[in-house]
């Protein structure tokens, strides 16, 4: 497959990169890496307009709200932070008592989610708050959920409305939770192995989940039925679906330190593209020099990035070629 001209290449991190995300209307691509900053470029021209600067430890997750406004991480240094997107300043602290690995707004903005890690004798916690609260600095969370000894959350996405949470586990196994009960309210197990991240599609009646059993799978949000499985011969560490074409681009690789060991085939660091419907491999796209741990698409669908062990953020706009492809069945 064809990625059009030659990618923009983003260097503005040491160390690999955790999580890189568009925001609503694509011009800001926000990105975060174990270096502790949080970076935001254009999207279109690869210029870095800035860091939210404060964090001590990797930064494992971040998003933006629906209106550009606030940015929110999540990381390592037992700390999430909100941030002002367009000045940068560090609006609220929450203190956690481990690491944050995942992080994110609800749809209309108004709660905020982050989740921690099950280490030094702590559950797994998921915290909720009301963002109009924290912007009065108030940091007491609304709800605090506190998972099963051993169980740990490592991919979380708000589901439609606002009234679930969808999160992808350690062990493979997928919940939706019930924001107001903090119930389980559906579980799936068909996943083998640790949960990577999961990206919802464009109306939220479907979503992507990557994992370590070296599959991607499409589900159904309502149902948590399987609709699709995209198999690959190496871990996937991420995955999106395309807002405007049936494709789904993975991003994964093999760890460096295995390649050796095994055949210098499957560590080979490529995007790959599949056919939504018909599961089948249709393109890949070279460039990153070690495994690539985020993807994500454009909101319009006309171009990707990724995000690599590399500490390169890639961005690909697609060439005419590819509105044209029609898969041959």
């Amino acid at each position: 497959m064809r990625s059009g001209p030659r990618p923009i290449i983003l260097q503005g991190h040491e160390r690999s990169l955790t999580q890189i995300k568009y925001n609503k209307e694509g011009d800001l691509l926000f990105s975060v890496s174990k270096d502790k900053l949080a970076n935001v470029w254009f999207s279109h021209n690869g210029e870095r307009l800035g860091t939210y600067d404060g964090h001590n430890g990797t930064v494992w997750c971040i998003d933006v709200d629906y209106a550009s406004k606030y940015v929110l991480t999540g990381s390592a240094d037992q700390s999430a932070r909100l941030w002002e997107c367009r000045t940068g300043k560090q609006l609220v602290k929450f203190a956690t008592p481990t690491s944050v690995r995942t992080c994110g707004f609800s749809y209309s903005g108004k709660t905020i989610f982050y989740t921690t890690d099950n280490v030094m004798g702590h559950p797994c916690r998921i915290f909720f708050h009301d963002l109009k609260d924290e912007l009065a600095q108030s940091t007491e969370p609304k709800k605090i959920i506190d998972l099963p000894a051993g169980n740990k959350i490592t991919a979380a996405v708000f589901g439609p409305l606002d009234k679930t949470l969808i999160t992808g586990h350690d062990d493979g196994t997928i919940n939706v939770w019930d924001v107001e009960t903090g119930k389980i309210i559906k579980s799936s197990q068909e996943h083998e192995k640790y949960i990577n991240s999961i990206q919802l599609n464009g109306d939220q009646t479907s979503f992507v989940s990557a994992s370590k059993d070296s599959t991607a799978k499409l589900f159904d949000t309502e149902t948590l039925e399987v609709l699709k499985t995209y198999k690959t011969p190496t871990n996937v560490n991420s995955a999106a679906i395309s807002p405007l074409r049936p494709h789904v681009v993975l991003g994964g690789g093999q760890e460096a330190r295995e390649v050796t060991t095994t055949s210098t085939r499957v560590g080979k660091f490529e995007v790959r593209f599949f056919h939504l419907i018909f599961e089948e491999e249709i393109g890949r796209v070279k460039g990153h020099f070690g495994p690539i741990n985020t993807v994500a698409f454009h909101p319009s669908g006309k171009s990707f990035a990724s995000g690599g062990e590399d500490g390169f953020i890639r961005v690909h706009a697609f060439d005419p070629d590819y509105y044209e492809f029609e898969f041959d069945y």
